[in-house]
């Protein structure tokens, strides 16, 4: 029986979720939405007039937009404002974006590059207190409490999930395990020798460490994990299904970029697990059509945009994130609105022979078909004039030929039906594809330029 089979009381971890206890809140999250709408506009108003007097890409950008910073008299007057992208940052590389002088600047972190220059970013050293406020306040509405200890798999280094995940437990006043990423049979040891309450890792690599554990005779629902805090890349909910079953823990999402600050930008709360709630007082979000540039109504779906409030050393005006979610009302947190789980980007899509496709819709096939595992990948090619789609996906263990090659004829047979395209799929043997400590490579185009 596959996860998403299950009748939904099988899929509920065995531990439950509780609310975060009043005296555990911070003062952000105690502000009422008119302190909170009056605190974001003075924050904004002096983030737009430190834009424009320390960068110069800002005042060139806000000077072609025939916009001043006194301009913005309301929150809604800062859709009037130009859009910052990923190319402004590679434009202005490294330090270009800078607001301080380097003599102020107390870190760097920058993107992997693997497209492009790497996109560089600052902090001072208000920022990256500010920083651990807001990852340890993620770690607190995902379950986190003082005195946890919490396993850290994200990769350290340039990458901020690392420490910036190491800076907010501290602050939480959790006890760091900082294991960073690789060496995955040692990882699986650590845990069941430490027994850490929380795990904080990409939600693919956790699927990679689960495999572990089952190799080595290990039940994962044995272990001391209570809560796994996932990100740094989208998945959806039938991986958090397949997690929590497997696991027996609490999947909750955080959110956040290197751009805009790193991890901590909104999170999942784990009792409710109704999208991430966005820390509105550090960063204001906007959603807006990704082809018209237009601002969308509450509720309708969009690229999401970030401006940051009280960064210091790089702020950033209306960032295009290229992550499609939607803005709804806050639950948990009543002050701060939430995002819908982003499972999707602008740039994640694939048009081929003329349809769109995004490689969760594959996913979701995948994770609710008979002995097929959710490690795949999409790889594009050129056959004759067409353009081709393989999808390669690994079986679970002990899954016989004849099964892995009905799952294949199962899934193509279903993308066909639910997205309108014929693909090719190959389901190949456990542990025979690649496997990522960060955010996994799920698409590989090889297609023809020419």
């Amino acid at each position: 029986m596959t996860t998403s089979e299950m009748p939904p009381s099988a899929r509920v971890p065995r531990r439950t979720g509780e609310a975060l206890p009043e005296h555990l809140l911070d003062a952000g999250e105690r502000m009422d939405a008119d302190e909170l709408r009056a605190y974001q506009l003075s924050a904004l108003q002096r983030t737009l007039h430190t834009a424009y007097n320390e960068v110069e890409l800002y005042r060139r950008k806000f000077d072609e937009a025939g916009v001043r910073p006194e301009d913005c008299r309301t929150l809604e007057d800062l859709a009037r404002f130009p859009f910052t992208t990923k190319a402004d940052l590679r434009e202005t590389y490294p330090f270009g974006m800078f607001a301080v002088p380097m003599a102020d600047v107390r870190r760097i972190h920058a993107s992997s590059g693997t497209t492009g220059r790497p996109t560089v970013v600052g902090y001072t050293e208000n920022d990256i207190s500010m920083w651990a406020d807001m990852v340890a306040r993620s770690i607190r509405a995902a379950g986190g409490r003082p005195g946890h200890k919490v396993h850290i798999a994200y990769g350290y280094g340039l990458f901020t999930g690392g420490l910036g995940a190491h800076y907010g437990a501290e602050r939480a006043g959790c006890t760091v395990i900082p294991v960073s990423g690789g060496m995955t049979a040692r990882q699986v040891q650590l845990i069941q020798d430490f027994e850490p309450e929380i795990i904080m890792v990409t939600p693919s690599y956790m699927l990679t460490l689960l495999d572990e554990f089952e190799r080595q005779g290990v039940d994962p629902r044995g272990t001391s994990l209570r809560t796994g805090i996932f990100g740094a890349e989208p998945w959806t909910e039938g991986m958090r299904a397949e997690i929590e079953e497997r696991l027996g823990i609490h999947a909750v999402d955080i959110y956040g970029l290197s751009e805009v600050i790193g991890p901590g930008v909104a999170q999942e709360c784990v009792e409710s697990k109704d999208g991430l709630h966005i820390w509105e007082d550090q960063f204001y979000p906007e959603v807006v059509d990704p082809v018209t540039d237009v601002l969308q109504a509450a509720g309708d779906e969009g690229e999401l945009v970030f401006t940051s409030l009280n960064k210091e050393a790089m702020p950033v005006i209306r960032y295009r994130t290229r992550d499609l979610t939607r803005l709804l009302p806050g639950t948990a947190r009543p002050a701060f609105r939430r995002m819908e789980k982003v499972t999707r980007r602008c740039d994640d899509m694939i048009i081929l022979r003329g349809v769109n496709i995004f490689p969760s819709q594959v996913e979701e096939i995948l994770l609710r078909t008979e002995g097929l595992a959710p490690h795949f990948q999409l790889r594009l090619s050129t056959r004759g004039r067409l353009d081709h789609m393989t999808v390669r996906v690994e079986s679970r263990p002990g899954t016989a030929p004849a099964q892995r090659e009905e799952a294949a004829r199962s899934v193509a047979q279903a993308v066909k039906d639910g997205i309108g395209l014929s693909v090719e799929v190959e389901a190949v043997e456990p542990e025979t594809l690649e496997r990522s400590v960060g955010k996994i490579r799920r698409v590989v185009d090889e297609r023809s330029r020419s």
